[in-house]
């Protein structure tokens, strides 16, 4: 179905939290703002939203505040093949087109100028990083189809989620995974044996007992050198994973934890006292968020070291002994709507099945 204007467009007085809603429902990164008179104001990215959590904003904050200067757009003189290659260069999903008087004659989107899709990257940008994806849990909350399959061999739509996983890092230049297995490790396996993707290059890492989220890790002592991603087996980010890599380099953190964005409604009138039980502030079905932590990450092949040997040990305990250590733990944000997650029936039917 064709975006209509009233999708992609968002008034300048709007939060950044209604920003990242509509960029959900419609499935883009990218909106035009206006002004107050429905003329051009700017142009709003998920970039610039990111950015603005990272500074510490609150989602609350006017779109106005944040939006950058430096954009481009066409006008109406403008040569369609100078306009394809500004957007090319800038990755820019949709282009609006502004006449004299600042008003927006038409809007050009990608789709309808190429074939290859916005997410292809040129071959200079790609990252080629390792990959280790922690396939060895028995996902005992989608039983009983794991019962019989591994959660990893999961079908989503037309393959499975490790896949669709894979795929999303082969397309950033990344193929060289490791897998973490341990329930139905054969299974596993075998399927892949038999796949044989000429994209995937796959390296098994067998626990013999189940060891955590990280526990694993300490196999790769000596076979990882560079930063590398973490991924948990049951979950998609539609994300560009190089801006993620560059928000960890850029802050020098030795790891990152990639975190989505989460509203929750209280339906109901929410009161703060202070002192003796005195009235601070009123606030009538508010809406709150929270960083939730998706089950991706990026770490530094020196925390390799800090993995117990054959111990039970969660990333989260890696973390916490890093930030008690005061050393550098990044959270990049991620729209609630990016992030999807199997790791229950409930949402896997949601997200899989019925959407």
């Amino acid at each position: 179905m064709k975006t209509t204007f009233q999708q992609i467009s968002i008034r300048k007085d709007c939060s950044l939290q209604h920003a990242l809603k509509q960029m959900d429902e419609i499935n883009r990164k990218l909106l035009i703002v206006l002004n107050e008179n429905d003329s051009f104001f700017s142009l709003l990215s998920i970039g610039d939203i990111q950015r603005a959590i990272i500074r510490n904003l609150p989602l609350n904050t006017k779109i106005s505040e944040i939006v950058r200067q430096d954009i481009t757009v066409a006008h109406p003189e403008d040569d369609l093949e100078k306009v394809k290659e500004r957007m090319k260069i800038r990755r820019n999903e949709l282009m609006p087109v502004i006449d004299s008087q600042n008003q927006i004659i038409d809007v050009i989107f990608w789709e309808d100028l190429f074939e290859e899709k916005r997410s292809t990257l040129p071959e200079d940008k790609k990252l080629n990083l390792p990959v280790v994806i922690m396939a060895g849990g028995r996902g005992t909350r989608l039983a009983p189809l794991t019962n019989v399959w591994p959660k990893p061999l999961i079908p989503v739509n037309q393959k499975t989620i490790v896949e669709d996983i894979m795929d999303q890092f082969v397309e950033i230049g990344c193929n060289e995974f490791y897998l973490s297995v341990n329930y139905k490790a054969e299974v596993i396996q075998q399927y892949f044996d038999n796949l044989n993707n000429p994209f995937y290059k796959i390296t098994y890492i067998r626990e013999k007992k189940p060891l955590g989220t990280a526990g694993s890790l300490y196999l790769l002592k000596d076979k990882i050198h560079s930063t590398f991603f973490v991924s948990n087996c049951d979950i998609l980010i539609e994300e560009d994973f190089t801006s993620i890599y560059e928000y960890h380099k850029t802050h020098h953190n030795e790891i990152t934890i990639v975190a989505a964005i989460k509203s929750f409604s209280i339906p109901y009138g929410t009161i703060e006292t202070g002192e003796g039980g005195q009235l601070k502030s009123i606030q009538e079905k508010p809406e709150l968020s929270f960083k939730i932590n998706t089950g991706m990450y990026i770490l530094e092949p020196n925390l390799i070291q800090e993995i117990p040997k054959n111990d039970f040990f969660l990333i989260t305990t890696l973390i916490e002994k890093l930030r008690k250590e005061g050393r550098k733990v990044g959270v990049f944000p991620v729209s609630e709507g990016s992030w999807k997650d199997i790791g229950n029936w409930e949402e896997y039917i949601k997200k899989f099945v019925k959407g």
